[in-house]
């Protein structure tokens, strides 16, 4: 399980972590990270390598596919702070030299034993209230994936077997089985 710490922290706070030493900041709360296991890794990068390679065929950068330990700054304070395994943007004006600063249009987590609560809750109802249209929670160990299309107030849970359609592309599904993991 995620270890948390309940006063109220700032972003500061998280980046002076010690080296190695990993969190997430979620309304000032401290959320610290475990290490990745290798199976998250590959379907991490399979489904970065995926779309990157969508957007660049099809898309004309007008979007940018960015991947953890990527800087997302949520809201215009500074108690929000996360790492999403993957982040869409399309507004590239809401990129800098320090990360995104605003909702990404898609993010994607792939749940692990630590981070499931927070994926499943915690990060689900602050996705949605800081304005990302598209929110995937990929679950390995269920072989699912829950598709949170918040623009349309829909919620639709796919197998991995399945065709994956991400609404911020018309023409785009990704089959979990179909990578190489």
């Amino acid at each position: 399980m995620a270890l948390t710490e309940t006063n109220s922290y700032t972003i500061n706070d998280v980046f002076d972590l010690p080296d190695g030493q990993r969190a997430e900041l979620i309304d000032g709360r401290v959320y610290y990270m475990s290490p990745a296991t290798r199976k998250h890794q590959r379907i991490v990068g399979e489904l970065f390598a995926t779309i990157r390679e969508y957007i660049k065929r099809n898309n004309n950068n007008r979007c940018e596919v960015d991947i953890a330990p990527f800087a997302v700054f949520l809201d215009s304070d500074n108690k929000t702070y996360v790492e999403p395994d993957i982040s869409i943007i399309c507004d590239l004006n809401k990129l800098d030299d320090k990360g995104c600063n605003g909702a990404p249009d898609w993010i994607i987590e792939v749940v692990s034993p630590a981070s499931r609560k927070i994926d499943y809750t915690t990060k689900l109802f602050k996705y949605r209230s800081a304005g990302v249209r598209e929110y995937w929670i990929v679950d390995e160990e269920k072989s699912r994936v829950m598709v949170y299309n918040f623009a349309l107030d829909e919620m639709n849970e796919y197998s991995f077997s399945e065709d994956i359609p991400a609404s911020l592309f018309n023409d785009f599904t990704i089959r979990i089985s179909n990578l190489e993991l």
